[in-house]
């Protein structure tokens, strides 16, 4: 599963939402076309989750259907968008103790990723050589690093929605800034860019504390691993009352019971964490992750991201995010589905310097459509576009959002619409209305 069904694996009080409306099938030609001859449908899809080994990736069964899915969004006479919503391409659902790169880079992890998953590839290309259907991406945490020019190696002429900063980007589409897609990773402590810590160990690196934590889940899942081989050590918390001790005292129990729930077969002292991605070059144990103290109650500290308890404040500051969110807010709900929704609502909503009326997150995998009044009381509308994995457990997947503009007329609406396309049939999900 992906680090955000990892994290909520983990936070065992985390409360998942469904659905109440009734579900039902759809012909793809009701779905796909408007019944005239304009392009006014824009497709968000997201968490596609490719990987270079089929072994282990996420995302295999699915391949041939999200094939055929993109075939039909090609010959499609009113989509005028593509949007893929972050996390196309897999760079951490990687067994902890496989080179990524097999000793060479990411260029050439990007081209294994697009033979590994050629089909569904060479369709999104189809789309992009057609030209009658924009095609854009934007970043999500397990692409995070990728860098433009890779994507663009296998998707020539695919838009790229980036923000400056690497593994970022919020997309509005043209004459429509009432809108914004983007992956929603920039808002959870486990998931954002991290260009503070770790910096004398590995100059330059944005990697956050989700890309190990994935590393050893996937490890978890190659190995099937039942039983523990080692015993996580144990912390207390600091007697001083320290407001970032007690922070830190939070993040080892996050580890801890990570390490209870994705046994390993390895001991926790053992270097088998092979990096050699963005300025990581060394093997790391688990215990470098795991924070320690040397005398009950005494002080608490950590290897890698050492003090990053302290810095999250700065952290969304440099990844732009609009309206702070408490520290301790953020670690507790690092794996709540919810606490990303409210996110939409809080940055973009509720925010008075926002004008955004519609907007689509990925990353949780747990699709759905939410609607809430803004800051001047207009109705505002949130769509999660979920995920194409393999294995959602207790959600849905092959997940899509379609959002249909309004044309001129007064009685005109944009409607925002949520399906599935389990077994290759057209679900509906849920679906919303506003005018801007």
């Amino acid at each position: 599963m992906n680090t955000f069904g990892l994290i909520r694996k983990l936070l065992l009080s985390v409360s998942l939402f469904a659905f109440c409306s009734v579900s039902y099938s759809q012909t793809d030609s009701a779905l796909f076309t408007n019944g005239s001859k304009d392009r006014n449908m824009i497709v968000v899809i997201s968490d596609i989750h490719l990987g270079a080994d089929l072994a282990y990736t996420e995302t295999n069964k699915n391949l041939k259907p999200l094939e055929n899915f993109l075939d039909k969004i090609r010959l499609s006479p009113n989509i005028k968008e593509l949007v893929i919503g972050g996390d196309l391409l897999d760079e951490w659902f990687v067994p902890a103790s496989t080179d990524t790169y097999q000793g060479k880079d990411q260029a050439d992890f990007v081209k294994r990723i697009a033979i590994a998953n050629k089909g569904v590839i060479d369709a999104l290309n189809r789309i992009i050589k057609g030209e009658k259907i924009l095609v854009t991406y934007v970043p999500g945490n397990h692409d995070l690093t990728i860098a433009a020019e890779n994507v663009s190696s296998i998707l020539p002429g695919i838009n790229q929605a980036r923000d400056k900063e690497l593994g970022l980007g919020t997309y509005s589409p043209a004459d429509h800034p009432e809108i914004a897609i983007e992956h929603g990773h920039r808002y959870n402590f486990f998931c954002a860019p991290d260009p503070i810590s770790n910096q004398d160990i590995a100059l330059g690196t944005i990697m956050p504390p989700g890309y190990f934590f994935t590393r050893i889940a996937a490890l978890h899942v190659v190995q099937n691993c039942r039983t523990p081989h080692d015993s996580i050590p144990i912390v207390n918390k600091n007697t001083s009352g320290d407001e970032s001790q007690n922070l830190l005292f939070g993040y080892w129990k996050l580890w801890s019971t990570t390490l209870k729930l994705f046994r390993i077969e390895n001991k926790f002292d053992e270097k088998m964490i092979v990096t050699n991605v963005n300025g990581f070059t060394g093997k790391y144990s688990v215990k470098d992750l795991l924070p320690y103290q040397s005398s009950a109650g005494g002080l608490i500290s950590v290897k890698l991201y050492k003090g990053i308890q302290d810095t999250w404040t700065r952290r969304q500051s440099l990844n732009h995010v609009a309206v702070t969110i408490p520290v301790a807010q953020a670690m507790r709900y690092v794996g709540a589905a919810a606490e990303t929704d409210r996110q939409s609502v809080l940055q973009y909503f509720m925010n008075p310097g926002s004008d955004k009326r519609i907007v689509v997150f990925g990353h949780t995998h747990d699709a759905k459509i939410n609607s809430s009044n803004n800051h001047n009381g207009q109705k505002s509308i949130y769509a999660n576009s979920g995920t194409w994995i393999d294995r959602n457990p207790k959600l849905t997947t092959m997940n899509f959002v379609v959002i249909t503009l309004q044309n001129a007329d007064a009685s005109s609406y944009t409607y925002v619409k949520l399906y599935n396309f389990e077994g290759e049939v057209v679900t509906k999900m849920a679906e919303d209305s506003l005018r801007f």
